[in-house]
């Protein structure tokens, strides 16, 4: 899921990179300039980064009622089986890092057999299933079948990667095989402190090698998705001093048996920064100030808030 083609990398290197070089990120919005405005938060308020990214609710109501009546909600469904897919996600990509590890280089066919098992294995860890056990016995087969195919995808691309790189590097060691096969770090944990947000953010993923933000989503697209990437990489240049000029947001779509993938690879320019500075300030002055936004004109069914706002 967090591995580039080839067309990918080509778009990544040849396309974003150069214009990140073109295009100058203000110094005052990069995460680092965190002492000072428009950065430095201006409430005492933490709030989640999905709390700000989030644009769910047009109102952001969501977010008054969450800190200010303490109302607390049922996750959907929906909710539910992203954050099972996720776990998956996670789960393979440290399974596939533990046995490149343990068995080491010289015992690579190893590895790669303990990775197809894997694939064939009909259960799931505790941390994948803790969330299946929240679905309903209705909904709950077809999760299992669905988190299957998608753990099938990941441990395959990992085989193929391991494979190309072995073939390509007959002297590399252990250490490297890994970083090369899985360049990624996943529930990256980041401090949001310096920018008015939660000290426990988690990032679905981080490349160190093309340095890039990587969020999933299973779902639509929405343009608000964007600001999740942009929030992450201003927390992670807050606490590095480091830039980060790239993020992807990777919609992962599940028909019947069949996975597909879509990136979408971004600037973290001045726009984004400077509109997620201002859903952050908003929201934090409604919790600060208790003021609420009321309802929105359209109000979606499957909010989580629905029976909140709609009390029978």
């Amino acid at each position: 899921m967090y591995y580039l083609s080839e067309d990918e990398r080509k778009h990544l290197l040849k396309g974003l990179l150069p214009k990140t070089r073109r295009t100058e990120v203000a110094e005052e919005l990069r995460g680092w300039n965190w002492p000072e405005p428009p950065i430095e938060p201006p409430y005492p308020v933490r709030l989640a980064l999905y709390e700000v990214a989030g644009g769910y609710c047009p109102t952001g109501r969501d977010v008054y009622l969450r800190h200010v009546h303490g109302v607390k909600s049922e996750p959907s469904p929906a909710m539910i089986r992203g954050a099972l897919f996720h776990a998956v996600l996670a789960s393979v990509t440290l399974e596939a890092k533990r046995l490149i590890y343990r068995h080491g280089v010289e015992e690579h066919r190893r590895i790669l057999e303990d990775l197809s098992k894997l694939a064939e294995d009909p259960g799931f860890g505790p941390h994948v299933k803790q969330h299946l056990d929240r679905l309903e016995p209705g909904g709950r087969e077809e999760a299992v079948r669905q988190a299957r195919i998608l753990r099938d995808f990941e441990v395959h691309r990992i085989i193929a990667r391991m494979q190309d790189i072995m073939v390509r590097q007959p002297h590399i060691g252990t250490d490297s095989l890994a970083c090369q096969t899985i360049p990624v770090v996943v529930e990256q944990k980041l401090d949001g402190r310096f920018l008015g947000l939660s000290s426990q953010l988690s990032v679905d993923a981080y490349t160190s090698f093309e340095m890039m933000i990587l969020d999933t989503k299973f779902a639509r697209h929405r343009d608000f998705h964007r600001l999740t990437t942009t929030g992450y990489a201003m927390a992670y240049e807050a606490l590095t001093e480091y830039p980060v000029n790239i993020g992807c947001i990777v919609y992962a779509r599940l028909d019947g048996d069949r996975l597909t993938v879509e990136k979408d690879f971004h600037i973290i320019d001045d726009e984004l920064r400077q509109w997620f500075i201002e859903e952050r300030d908003e929201k934090a002055r409604m919790v600060y100030e208790e003021l609420d936004p009321g309802l929105p004109s359209d109000c979606p069914a499957w909010c989580s808030y629905h029976a909140a706002c709609h009390p029978r």
